[in-house]
């Protein structure tokens, strides 16, 4: 079996290569769901592409060290589509309030993997 070494290595570097771009700031309100509140920055990389055609989406926590640390792999029924989140820089509560908005309805779930 391989080591996750390589994925990860790839991850760091589209990351690195990408301009983040944070739409969707912490604080600042869905667009289409009133009633959320994003308690971490949400953003994008610029020039990359994920399955509904945007950019790969991020979220940004508050570590300094601003190093991948996790994602996020989606499986959303109402889009009927499935992606990845990179989390970069995320502490241990932001990881937990992101894994909790993906998974708080029964239209859409996901699963955390943490880097080692």
């Amino acid at each position: 079996m391989e080591t996750n070494d390589s994925f990860w290595n790839a991850i760091d570097r589209i990351v690195s290569e990408s301009k983040i771009i944070i739409d969707r700031p912490k604080g600042s309100v869905h667009p289409k769901f009133s009633d959320f509140i994003y308690r971490v920055d949400y953003g994008y990389l610029v020039n990359t592409s994920s399955m509904d055609g945007d950019g790969i989406d991020v979220w940004v926590g508050t570590d300094e060290r601003k190093q991948v640390d996790a994602i996020m792999c989606i499986v959303d029924l109402m889009k009927r589509d499935s992606e990845i989140k990179i989390l970069i820089g995320c502490t241990e509560n932001e990881k937990e309030f992101i894994y909790q908005t993906h998974n708080e309805t029964d239209y859409m779930k996901g699963i955390l993997i943490r880097r080692l």
